[in-house]
């Protein structure tokens, strides 16, 4: 999971896409996994399957974390000032396409 996050963040969605198949085929129950695939899938223009694999993170997450962008951001640190700032113009604009709401 760790290499797609690291694809996604650095904007090679397909590589991401590639990557995290793969770590969802080893286990389907990894939540955040799930939400990754989301932001990297909208930001292919796959928003239907973006929007699968949204609801599969909200399904697993058992938790309210992928209800709004809001609750995801305040559900963990996100790291260091250049890494937040990788999360926000990637992984929360796919979100975003992918149909998550600010709030």
């Amino acid at each position: 999971m760790l290499i797609g996050t690291v694809n996604l963040l650095q904007s090679r969605a397909d590589e991401a896409i590639r990557w995290l198949e793969k770590a969802l085929s080893v286990n389907l129950e990894l939540a955040f996994a799930h939400g990754h695939l989301a932001a990297a899938y909208a930001l292919e223009g796959d928003t239907h399957r973006a929007a699968a694999e949204l609801a599969e993170a909200r399904r697993l997450s058992g938790d309210e974390r992928f209800a709004s962008l809001a609750r995801l951001r305040a559900a963990r640190s996100w790291g260091v000032p250049k890494i937040r700032t990788l999360y926000e113009t990637t992984y929360f604009v796919g979100l975003r396409k992918a149909g998550l709401p600010e709030e």
